[in-house]
């Protein structure tokens, strides 16, 4: 890796500056957490399959008129980025019920939601990244009214976009993740898109594909990566 200046270690990737006013590099890493950090490992290979998945996901994406900080790969583990100014709110699009809601409000697994459960989170790892209202994130000034409403529509849009390629590939895709931040006054799509960030089940045997599977002690977690990555022709 060129030399470069550490800005931010997080769970599973580091940015870094590049001496570039308008750019970073993120590195992807082989750790794998759970439970906020409270649960940790290094898988070998993670990285790179993170690094690819997410490559494929952003080109999708661009093909389809949606704007990313993603510029391209720079080798298997890192990838040059937009310098974005990041909201701090997560924008989770659920088709299908998995994980938190269903512990908050007692829904079964796997029911089907249609249309799609919308929801915001405060990224907050200190906290554990709360749910929060549109009234919290005003009351925060974290977003406008005019950031929320784009915010939405464009994770509509992705899963639109999405939701067909996985299906070609034999999965569902359950829920996902998104990050948004500015860059020179335009709202584009930031972070990444992995299986850390998403949940993927198989359509016929409902096996599980994503990081859950690290999450749940359920084994072979890179195996059930590169085979999706396989399948989506990655």
């Amino acid at each position: 890796m060129t030399e470069c200046l550490e800005l931010y270690k997080g769970k599973s990737k580091t940015i870094y500056d590049i001496g570039e006013p308008n750019e970073l590099l993120v590195q992807f890493r082989n750790d794998a957490t759970g439970g906020n950090g409270a649960k940790h490992a290094i898988l070998e290979d993670k990285g790179r399959v993170n690094c690819a998945f997410d490559a494929f996901i952003m080109a999708v994406l661009a093909e389809n008129g949606i704007k990313t900080h993603w510029l391209k790969s720079v080798s298997d583990t890192e990838i040059r980025v937009r310098r974005l100014n990041m909201l701090p709110i997560e924008c989770v699009l659920r088709n299908r019920a998995a994980g938190g809601i269903c512990k908050r409000l007692g829904i079964e697994r796997g029911r089907i939601f249609s249309p799609p459960v919308f929801e915001f989170f405060l990224k907050n790892d200190a906290l554990g990244d709360p749910i929060i209202t549109e009234d919290h994130i005003f009351m925060l000034k974290l977003a406008s009214k005019e950031d929320l409403a784009a915010m939405r529509a464009l994770t509509y849009r992705v899963n639109d976009i999405l939701q067909p390629v996985f299906a070609k590939a034999g999965f569902d895709l359950v829920d996902f993740k998104l990050e948004f931040g500015y860059y020179q006054g335009q709202l584009l799509l930031g972070d990444e898109f992995t299986l850390d960030g998403c949940r993927l089940w198989d359509k016929q045997s409902g096996e599980i594909y994503d990081k859950d599977r690290f999450r749940q002690d359920l084994g072979d977690v890179i195996h059930f990566y590169k085979e999706a990555a396989k399948r989506l022709g990655i």
